[in-house]
């Protein structure tokens, strides 16, 4: 990237990036970052002023190149995790809270037990969807999860549902949304190591490079 030009930028033009620890955002003047890599680095609320960028590649947090497909040790891909996601909200949001007879979209992707447990894996397309035929999903299935964080209420948070893996035990609506939530947090925990790991590789091959 070509030097950076621009003068430094006056607190007056600043958008408001305070954080809790109440650190002054860094700045960059006549300084050039030709090359650099900014890797899980949080730019939100950037000012840049007379900066060229020709060529510069700006991905999604965490999506480095070649790693939604990439498995570490046999785990699930960034890309089925996300699907696996989707299956997990149809299985307790739309199947448990909302009682959809048949809540599976096509592209979840389920556990490795759901065959063995009885469970028919027809109801899951066979192949790899695009990346953005799963981004699709998951964005439905994410609002879907939020409209029912924000709207409901305190008393049919308490009403009880089937558990939808073993319907002679009852669940709370709120246990099946935290079922979602602590899904959500443990596969992102796991994604973010697998990340890490290919990171590492990546890293290793550009240095032996």
């Amino acid at each position: 990237m070509p030097s950076w030009d621009a003068p430094a930028v006056t607190s007056s033009e600043s958008p408001d990036t305070s954080t809790e620890h109440d650190e002054p955002p860094a700045r960059f003047a006549d300084e050039d970052l030709r090359g650099a890599r900014f890797v899980r680095c949080d730019l939100s609320g950037a000012v840049l002023r007379a900066v060229d960028v020709a060529g510069a590649e700006i991905d999604a947090p965490w999506l480095l190149e070649g790693t939604l497909d990439a498995s570490v040790d046999g785990e699930w891909s960034f890309a089925e995790t996300v699907r696996h996601l989707v299956m997990a909200t149809d299985t307790w949001v739309r199947g448990a809270v909302l009682g959809v007879e048949r809540p599976w979209h096509p592209l979840g992707m389920p556990n490795a037990e759901y065959a063995a447990d009885g469970h028919d894996p027809s109801v899951f397309a066979p192949g790899t969807p695009t990346w953005s035929e799963v981004l699709a999903v998951r964005a439905d299935r994410t609002a879907l999860v939020r409209g029912l964080l924000a709207e409901t209420t305190a008393d049919e948070l308490d009403a009880t549902r089937a558990n939808p893996w073993a319907p002679r035990y009852p669940e709370t609506v709120r246990s099946c949304l935290h079922t979602v939530l602590e899904e959500e947090w443990e596969h992102l925990r796991y994604a973010l190591r697998d990340l890490d790991v290919l990171d590492g590789r990546g890293e290793e091959r550009g240095s032996a490079g």
